[in-house]
């Protein structure tokens, strides 16, 4: 018998549902015309993607009218995103979770029940000590997303646990970091350390600059495209960038690899490389001109598509534009399983340009020296997060989920309890929603703490509703950037409903579970108040103006000549990695032919459209009138042969027999005939999502062949394939 139920909190909460005040479009009701009344503003950082752009919160007569950019801030260019401008439907938003829920059973059936603050505090409190006392408090993981987390992983740590792990790890960027580290030490950072607005060629590998809308990027592209840089697209679709491009190259799915190879052998047999770079700096440059001599532009040819003159055409490209080329790490990184190493080609790549920390390819971060709040040392665990799931992934840096998500199944399982926070779980992690039942039953304790009645929030033994962003305080944004820069959230709003702040509710956990001293503050504004001031600032100067820049101490890009180490095992950026080839894996990255597409199906490839980030913000009311639904790209000669007109809808069949919600077909060319391609984010099953409930497809659910990257744990997921279920009249 299953001890926890699937919950739909569509159920709940059905009466104060019910007289919520509907949304209105412009965010609150306002007469006179906006911007005529008395106007506030109060310092913010987006949370609507994880760019993080620094903003300004208007307020007219106390009501929320509109957010801006703020002019001082690197990462958005005094510009807001799409997105980021719908930030107040976040907080208007009538769906929002409103008070703790917990789990009960009521005529046999379980259900959620609206409970205090104190009740559902207790319960966890006591919860979390029970599975100390029995297990120790390491069998105790957190799953998380968003900086919002930083507190609950400083409860977990005060605890004696440091088992945690962030899907976009596993699930996007860890093959691109880990790549990049076992090849010069370092990761391409967040945001991307690319120097596109000096460079003069750039390569988007399957990078969609434009539909992802990452804010600095987007614009820095923009301002390389004003520069007439030759930008070089590689896509299998037609992309937004494609069509900036000098080149558009379609390449078969999957061979991207091959690709990068042959562009080395290119760079290497014409001796258009950086030789006095690689000299200086560089490792195994023998060994890779030996291993990339068989893949040539003829030989890749027959596996990507691309014609041998392209191939060597845009090799000769990038070299006469090196150091000021760059080939970008990307982002969403997992695709076929071999993605660290594709990373780690793309890496090498750069390389041989002499790229790497030169002006016009990537710059060197420099983040603030911000010191931490002075508390005491963390107790220090007995186990680590990889010791749930020994012997797999050794170059995995963080704790992979899906490691995580099978170590919680059984009896015996090394995870008794999960805290999950701001992570929708059945979407991010593809081909997960039995495991998921599974761990749910298994777990002592369940937490999720949430804005919104996600699918995960099903789940949960209990829901604590956080409050938005615009009503909180969280840690100062210390991104590395091109100089160091401090920003502020702080709330413009009192929290709505009874909604708290992440640090309120990690705070209150502290202190019941006798770990008061780890959390000294009343407010978390004294800490960022005490750690503003070791750097010269306070908190009432940052509540003005919101983003504090401070000057380089360090040179943005080698100094010509410049002697330097890397963070590698021989201080050199290394073409051939000895690490690696101890743990038995090629030093160097070899192409494999990607699985073939089953006769009758279509690769099913994803992505991002410019109006959401994934499934976060397609119930927001603001970005759901720009956006209602996904569309499903289809190549004419398809949609020819299954009788498929533009705009028709139709269902998706995965070969393990998945079946998708319907999604609307549009028919065009900017796809090839071997597959369709749809934005990620849509389809979501929990009902309390009343915008966005059962519209559009969910591409998770029809996933069902990933492929790990055995170097560090990620889900490739783009081996997978479907085939059409026409609507019947």
């Amino acid at each position: 018998m299953k001890r926890r139920e699937f919950i739909k909190v569509s159920s709940l909460l059905g009466t104060s549902a019910a007289v919520a005040p509907p949304f209105m479009l412009g965010g609150c009701v306002t007469n006179p015309p906006p911007g005529t009344g008395v106007v506030s503003k109060s310092p913010t950082i987006c949370d609507m993607c994880f760019w993080k752009c620094a903003g300004e919160v208007y307020k007219e007569d106390g009501e929320l009218w509109k957010i801006t950019g703020n002019e001082d801030d690197l990462h958005s260019g005094g510009r807001l995103c799409t997105r980021g401008t719908g930030g107040p439907g976040a907080y208007l938003d009538r769906d929002r979770l409103k008070k703790p829920l917990m789990r009960v059973t009521v005529d046999g059936r379980q259900t959620f029940q609206e409970v205090s603050w104190d009740e559902a505090l207790h319960f966890i409190s006591e919860k979390m000590q029970g599975i100390a006392a029995s297990a120790g408090p390491e069998r105790l993981a957190m799953l998380h997303h968003g900086a919002g987390g930083h507190h609950f992983l400083h409860l977990l740590r005060a605890f004696g646990s440091n088992s945690h792990a962030e899907p976009a790890f596993a699930q996007c960027r860890g093959p691109r970091d880990v790549g990049f580290r076992l090849t010069v030490g370092e990761s391409a950072s967040s945001p991307e350390r690319t120097d596109m607005a000096n460079a003069k060629c750039i390569v988007l590998l399957g990078s969609h600059i434009g539909e992802n809308l990452h804010n600095a990027q987007v614009q820095t592209l923009a301002e390389a495209i004003n520069k007439d840089v030759t930008l070089i697209t590689v896509d299998p679709r037609f992309s937004v960038p494609a069509g900036k491009s000098k080149y558009w190259l379609p390449i078969k799915p999957g061979t991207d690899i091959a690709l990068l190879l042959a562009w080395m052998n290119v760079l290497i047999s014409e001796d258009l490389c950086d030789t006095d770079y690689l000299d200086r700096y560089a490792i195994g440059f023998e060994q890779l001109a030996e291993h990339v001599r068989e893949y040539t532009p003829e030989w890749v040819y027959l596996e990507t598509g691309i014609r041998p003159e392209v191939i060597r055409e845009t090799a000769r490209e990038l070299a006469k534009a090196a150091p000021a080329a760059i080939v970008h790490p990307g982002r969403h990184a997992v695709w076929y399983g071999d993605d660290t190493q594709r990373s780690r080609a793309i890496a090498m790549l750069n390389a041989l340009l002499g790229s790497w920390n030169r002006k016009g390819g990537f710059y060197i971060p420099e983040k603030v020296a911000l010191p931490e709040y002075p508390i005491p040392e963390y107790p220090k665990p007995k186990f680590s997060t990889g010791d749930a799931y020994p012997g797999k992934w050794p170059f995995a840096s963080q704790g992979v989920t899906n490691g995580v998500i099978d170590a919680s199944i059984g009896e015996d399982a090394f995870f008794k309890g999960w805290l999950v926070y701001g992570t929708n779980l059945p979407q991010s992690i593809p081909a997960v929603k039995d495991k998921l039942r599974a761990a749910a039953n298994s777990l002592d304790l369940l937490v999720v703490v949430e804005t919104m009645p996600s699918e995960m929030t099903g789940y949960a033994d209990v829901i604590l509703p956080e409050c938005t962003y615009l009503e909180r305080y969280d840690d100062l944004r210390n991104s590395g950037e091109r100089h160091p820069s401090l920003a502020l959230r702080m709330p413009a709003f009192e929290p709505k409903y009874e909604s708290k702040p992440g640090w309120w509710i990690a705070k209150q956990l502290g202190n019941r579970l006798g770990l008061e001293e780890y959390f000294p503050w009343q407010d978390y504004a004294e800490k960022l108040d005490w750690q503003l001031q070791q750097v010269g600032s306070s908190l009432e100067e940052m509540q003005k103006i919101g983003v504090k820049n401070f000057p380089r101490k360090y040179p943005l890009y080698f100094r010509d000549g410049q002697r330097v180490q890397f963070a590698t095992p021989s201080r050199k950026i290394e073409l051939y990695s000895q690490q690696l080839a101890d743990k038995g894996f090629d030093p160097m990255p070899v192409y494999t032919p990607p699985e073939p597409v089953p006769s009758g199906y279509y690769r099913l490839n994803y992505g991002r459209m410019p109006a959401h980030t994934f499934g976060k913000t397609t119930n927001n009311p603001l970005l759901f009138q720009l956006a209602p639904e996904n569309q499903l790209w289809v190549n004419p000669m398809v949609a020819n042969e299954w009788s498929i007109k533009n705009a028709e809808y139709v269902r998706l069949a995965s070969p393990s027999g998945a079946i998708s919600n319907k999604i609307r077909v549009r028919v065009t060319e900017r796809i090839g005939p071997d597959s369709v391609f749809m934005a990620h984010g849509f389809g979501h099953k929990s009902k309390r999502l009343r915008l966005t409930a059962g519209v559009g497809a969910d591409d998770s659910e029809l996933m069902s062949n990933i492929k790990i990257d055995p170097i560090m744990g990620s889900t490739g997921m783009r081996s997978n394939f479907v085939t059409f279920v026409k609507e019947q009249a």
